[in-house]
Order: structure tokens, then C-alpha cells, then sequence
């Protein structure tokens, strides 16, 4: 069921922008907003194990076993043990 959500104390010149950029999209106030909104939360969703494996490979991020390397690699440099 639709839900009403109300914005409270929005600044005149935020509220003027919005105006000009629900004008130039050819929507009303509340229109943009909600174009706005969907786009901000739309594209969240939830990643599959392989998607995120995926992206963790993508992203180039290391295991916690690739981190104790990095600590006794520091360790052999500065001499301790």
C-alpha cells in the first residue's frame, strides 16, 4: 500500500532547484521527487555468492590470510620478529 512521506523545513533555494529540475523532466514536484528516490535506492539489491565473489575478485580485495603475509613482510623489513 502507498505510503505518504513528508519533508519538513526544506530550504527555499532546494525546494526552487527541484521546481526547475521537475520542470525541465516534465513532472510535477512530487513526481521528481519520487524519480529522485527510486533512482537512489532502485538500483540496491541484493548480490548472489557468485556476484559477490565476483565483485570482490573485481575489486581486487584480499582474504584475511593474504593480510598476515603483509604483517611479517613489515615485520622482516623493520627487523622484528
Amino acid at each position: 500500500m502507498p505510503v505518504n512521506l513528508s519533508i519538513k523545513n526544506a530550504p527555499d533555494d532546494l525546494v526552487a532547484r527541484l521546481r526547475r529540475r521537475a520542470e525541465r523532466r516534465h513532472r510535477s514536484l512530487q513526481g521528481e521527487l519520487l524519480a529522485i528516490l527510486q533512482e537512489a535506492v532502485g538500483s540496491e539489491r541484493d548480490l548472489s555468492p557468485a556476484e559477490l565473489f565476483a565483485e570482490v575478485r573485481r575489486l581486487g580485495l584480499r582474504t584475511p590470510a593474504d593480510s598476515a603475509g603483509i604483517i611479517r613482510a613489515d615485520r622482516d623489513r623493520s627487523g622484528r620478529a
